[in-house]
């Protein structure tokens, strides 16, 4: 998060610079060169291999045995993420009031900074209190940034929406994994995160498109209203439904 902060940055130093004028092409060209960097850095790192023995299985195949818990979050993953549409809309929404692109790429700044400066904190506060509790806060922080993102009027609460934006972000992006890892069978802990990164990425598309359909019918409020409600309903599903105790994981 704090690199892409600072690479949102850097566009935003461009942007006003060019009053308006600079060419995104070769903003785009621009930003492949950290890309390279970080991926020649990547090749000297080593790997630790561990020679194990494992057997390998179909996960479907031991469907039926896995945590309750498990299963009923990854049903929580997939309504959460239908409401949670693509950031593009937040910053069309900042566009729509009127800012200009380098205003609107500073607010996206904040969002990432704020989820850069808040994820160990509150990943330190999950490891103390929880996965469940800092998560359910995330989804209401959501419900709160996504109803205030129907109602705004005033481009200076934008600026409180998109820290709160990052707060949500810091609560959620690596305690989701953690819970994830934490609930799943030994022997398929990647595959779970695997998996949950499936069902997020089949949501995503129709997430975006209800949003669009929304906005093109309803106006500006209708897919941030809509949001809102599936979070909430996110976080009701944790509170009830999601006990601490679950399932002895599977064994190797």
């Amino acid at each position: 998060m704090a690199g892409s902060a600072l690479g949102i940055f850097i566009v935003y130093m461009l942007l006003s610079k060019a009053n308006g004028n600079f060419d995104y092409k070769t903003l785009f060209a621009i930003s492949i060169i950290p890309g390279v960097i970080g991926l020649v850095i990547l090749l000297f790192v080593k790997e630790k291999k561990e020679h194990r023995e494992i057997k390998r299985e179909p996960f479907w195949k031991n469907a039926k045995n896995l945590d309750g818990n498990l299963k009923l979050y990854l049903v929580v993953t997939f309504i959460f993420t239908l409401g949670n549409s693509s950031n593009a809309f937040l910053i069309l929404r900042a566009k729509s009031m009127g800012l200009t692109d380098a205003n609107v790429i500073f607010l996206y700044f904040i969002y990432n900074l704020s989820a850069a400066l808040f994820s160990v904190p509150f990943g330190n506060l999950s490891d103390k209190f929880g996965r469940k509790k800092i998560l359910v806060s995330g989804y209401i922080t959501f419900a709160l940034v996504y109803f205030g993102f129907a109602v705004v009027s005033n481009t200076g609460v934008l600026f409180i929406l998109f820290i709160m934006y990052g707060l949500y972000t810091a609560m959620t992006a690596g305690v989701e994994r953690a819970l994830i890892s934490e609930i799943s069978p030994v022997c398929l802990k990647g595959t779970m995160l695997g998996l949950q990164a499936t069902i997020v990425g089949f949501a995503l598309l129709p997430a975006s498109v209800i949003a669009g359909l929304l906005w093109n019918a309803y106006g500006a409020q209708a897919p941030f209203i809509f949001g809102a409600v599936l979070s909430l309903l996110a976080a009701f599903l944790l509170i009830i439904l999601m006990n601490r105790n679950h399932q002895q994981p599977l064994k190797n």
